[in-house]
């Protein structure tokens, strides 16, 4: 009993180490592994490239895989660059099998104690903590591996008479037997979560010499198809791309597994030749086993890709056909498009589905001010109304995006991040906060239009100027939203200063014309509020264009009222 703890604990280590390892890279490289899959995607080749160099980078396929979907469901990457991506991930995720079939050829353990040591000091030394991460998580991978290898020598399981029966009872001559063990590979894998745990078993048993080398090629093959159930489920409550490239992953490793079962034992013999061994033979070297084991996982899946990269664009229509995009919703529904509770799995990415939140957000404000505007001058009473309701149902709206927004990044920032990462959530948050007061200004806004509609009538000379700063506030925050998308977006720095140079030019031809009695005293109310809406909107507007750029992060924002 104290032996198979051993070994689950071993697999529980594994898993943790890689998962650490895993983490500790993307927080050192979450930018460049952004800049990489944004960018270095221009055709299916580069895609391929790309995911083997990031799987490699962060040591985890289901990373990788993860971020992709992150990246279609935030429109950064299209569906086929998405499926080339996917495909390099499953090259490179066979780095991890090289690695353990390393770990099974001598004792690795030897080389975990200084790991640990150079990983303990690093982390307490602040710029280097990420790196002490990643040895802490490459020690405790680097134990469990060498934990597993002597437990199971430790297990004797060729000398069980139980075990050795029980695996005996599957002939390897037999495609159902091979169809049985694919099965219990795909399930185990969906169960553990980790292809990698599962392959480190797979090497224990061939190993030991309990588990014939067909039956754990099958298991292999189960894990191929087992580690895509993952992305399917994260992609479920995202968007119609997303799902789309979750479904093409499972297609992909799916197709892979059919044509190696209509090959399955020449290519076994393909692959034993290869590493020197007979896969009939009685008696086997453990350490040729593994890496028979992790030759054939490299192989089927490169062969796999040199296959399937012609065919994406086949494979992008199947995929589209199999999952039909949802019915539009209507704008003026509440629904968060890019940001999905299911996919968290790697914080520094899940900035970027805020960020396109925040982008979407700024789309409303702006749809938002434009029917504000279109109020100024509409004097039918029952369109006045339902344009009215309109600026309610959004205002709600703005409310219900702040606090689902500023929620989320809440539960992101409690990841361990960057710095960086860290400072731009922060930014982040303030950017909602102020984007759902330019939406409570555009309220009150209306709300003023409102109590003059219909009953005030205003001289050609002040609606002129009304008409002239409600435009220029339009334009900032027209400008405001190419910021949130381009943080090199140019802003013209003297709108604001004309803002509020309009208003004061406003209040002043009225106080005049209130004085020469010209202008009834209640509709120089109505203007002046009008005024000091539009002039507290452009600073609400300005704080916006401050947090993108990231000003103001030491001493706090600046102050939210801003009075003429």
């Amino acid at each position: 009993m104290l032996t198979v703890l051993k070994l689950l604990g071993a697999v529980a280590l594994l898993i943790f180490g890689m998962k650490t390892m895993s983490d500790a890279l993307q927080k050192m490289a979450g930018p460049q592994l952004r800049h990489v899959l944004g960018t270095m995607t221009t055709n299916r080749f580069t895609g391929v490239l790309t995911g083997i160099f990031v799987t490699v980078a962060v040591q985890s396929s289901t990373a990788t895989t993860v971020m992709t979907v992150s990246f279609v469901n935030a429109g950064l990457l299209t569906l086929a660059q998405a499926i080339s991506v996917i495909m390099g991930a499953n090259i490179g995720t066979t780095l991890t099998a090289w690695i353990m079939s390393a770990g099974f050829s001598f004792n690795i353990t030897n080389f975990v104690w200084p790991v640990f040591l150079i990983g303990i000091i690093l982390i307490n030394i602040k710029k280097r903590r990420y790196l002490g991460d990643f040895l802490f998580g490459l020690a405790f991978l680097l134990f469990a591996l060498g934990t597993l290898n002597l437990t199971g020598r430790e297990m004797n399981l060729a000398g069980n008479p139980a075990v050795v029966s029980f695996f005996s009872s599957f002939p390897t001559d037999s495609y159902l037997s091979v169809l049985a063990f694919l099965l219990i590979g795909s399930v185990l894998t969906f169960c553990v979560q980790s292809s990698a745990a599962l392959m480190a078993i797979t090497m224990v048993l061939c190993s030991t010499g309990v588990l014939p080398i067909y039956l754990g090629l099958a298991l292999v093959l189960g894990e191929n198809i087992g580690t895509t159930i993952t992305a399917n489920l994260i992609a479920m409550s995202a968007n119609v791309q997303a799902r789309r490239t979750a479904l093409s992953h499972l297609v992909f490793n799916v197709f892979g597994v059919i044509w190696v079962l209509a090959f399955f034992y020449p290519f076994v013999r393909l692959v034993c030749s290869i590493v020197g061994v007979d896969p009939d033979a009685t008696s086997q070297d453990p350490t040729r086993l593994t890496f028979v084991l992790a030759t054939f996982h490299t192989l089927f899946n490169v062969t796999n890709t040199l296959i399937l990269i012609w065919f994406i664009p086949l494979i992008e229509k199947f995929v589209s056909k199999v999952i039909k995009p949802r019915p539009q919703e209507d704008d003026e529904v509440f629904r968060l498009r890019y940001i999905q509770s299911g996919i968290i799995k790697t914080p520094e990415i899940s900035v970027l589905q805020a960020q396109k939140e925040i982008g979407l957000f700024g789309d409303r404000i702006v749809k938002m001010y434009k029917m504000v505007e279109s109020m100024l001058a509409d004097e039918n009473k029952d369109s006045f109304e339902k344009k009215m309701e309109r600026v309610e149902k959004y205002e709600q709206i703005t409310d219900n995006m702040e606090a689902e927004i500023g929620k989320y990044l809440s539960e992101v920032s409690k990841a361990h991040l960057s710095d960086d990462t860290k400072g731009k959530i922060r930014d982040m948050l303030r950017e909602v906060n102020e984007l759902e007061s330019i939406g409570d200004s555009c309220l009150a806004i209306g709300r003023v239009l409102k109590r003059k509609a219909g009953t005030v009538h205003i001289d050609d000379d002040l609606y002129s100027e009304l008409e002239a700063l409600f435009a220029k506030a339009g334009a900032y925050i027209d400008a405001m939203r190419l910021k949130l998308d381009d943080r090199d977006a140019e802003i013209d720095i003297n709108l604001k200063k004309e803002i509020k140079a309009a208003c004061l030019s406003l209040l002043d031809s009225v106080s005049a014309k209130v004085d020469a009695n010209i202008l009834p005293f209640t509709t120089g109310t109505i203007l002046n509020d009008l005024a000091e809406e539009v002039h507290t909107l452009s600073g609400y507007v300005e704080n916006v264009i401050e947090a993108r750029l990231g000003i103001g992060r030491i001493t706090g924002n600046r102050t939210l009222k801003n009075t003429i």
